[in-house]
């Protein structure tokens, strides 16, 4: 099932993207999944004649996970690390399909990272990984951009990482999908610039959310990043870039400079 949030120029909404005679049609539902049961409201909207909205604003965090895959680590000079790497970002990092991204005015070197985006269901803490497929409500695409130049110059990675739109969502939430081996990629202006396999991170998906937990209490609507395969690349003012996962669909985003 694919969940959406969008806009016909009124409040967000929440719907579900299905086909129908060969269309995509967005068919409205009540409230919000994440806490009410989801309920048709019998409105239905083609896909196209809608704005698309980040699925999912996260009520506390991002939850990031650098260097999860092996070749992305030796790309930048970097060894795995021994242990899980976790960074936060905002929640004001988080924008829509189709918003653009604001290339902060401190950087001349941001970098794209297509990663796949875990989106949490429940209130959780101290999960098993055999206990963490309870706790998703389902998958987008996300992309990681961060200063590397910033990234480089500071212990932490505050201004990298964090700022305003440094975390595009979406296009919806797909809560039918094993993440164990899906292509993932990026793409500017067309151009291929990373080619990979979750099947390729270092820590799967319940292991990653798992020791999270022991962190940090999750909540619900909260984003978990996994990590982005090799390929990355520095993104000018002016491109497209597009993330694309298997499984659940493509994530645009115009670069543009403040």
């Amino acid at each position: 099932m694919r969940i959406a949030r969008y806009t016909t120029g009124e409040d967000p909404a929440y719907g579900i993207v299905q086909e129908k005679d060969g269309r995509d049609m967005v068919y409205g539902i009540t409230g919000d999944p994440l806490y009410t049961e989801i309920r048709p409201t019998g409105r239905i909207l083609p896909l196209d004649g809608v704005r698309l909205l980040a699925p999912v604003i996260p009520r506390s965090k991002v939850v990031c996970v650098g260097r999860n895959y092996a070749e992305h680590a030796r790309e930048l000079g970097n060894e795995v690390p021994e242990q899980a790497l976790f960074f936060l970002k905002p929640n004001t990092a988080v924008v829509g399909p189709g918003e653009p991204v604001m290339l902060p005015a401190y950087s001349r070197e941001v970098s794209l990272e297509a990663e796949l985006a875990v989106v949490i269901k429940h209130m959780v803490k101290d999960l098993t990984p055999e206990q963490v497929p309870a706790a998703i409500l389902g998958y987008t695409c996300a992309n990681d951009l961060t200063a590397r130049d910033a990234q480089r110059d500071e212990s932490q990675w505050f201004r990298a990482k964090a700022f305003d739109t440094s975390c595009p969502l979406g296009p919806w939430i797909e809560t039918d999908l094993d993440p164990s081996s899906l292509r993932i990629g990026s793409a500017v202006d067309g151009q291929s610039a990373q080619d990979g396999t979750t099947a390729d991170m270092l820590r799967p998906v319940a292991e990653l959310i798992a020791e999270i937990s022991h962190v940090t209490t999750l909540l619900p609507g909260d984003v978990v990043l996994t990590g982005t395969p090799a390929g990355v690349r520095t993104v000018e003012a002016g491109s497209t870039v597009d993330v694309t996962i298997e499984g659940i669909g493509t994530l645009t985003s115009p670069i543009v400079r403040r």
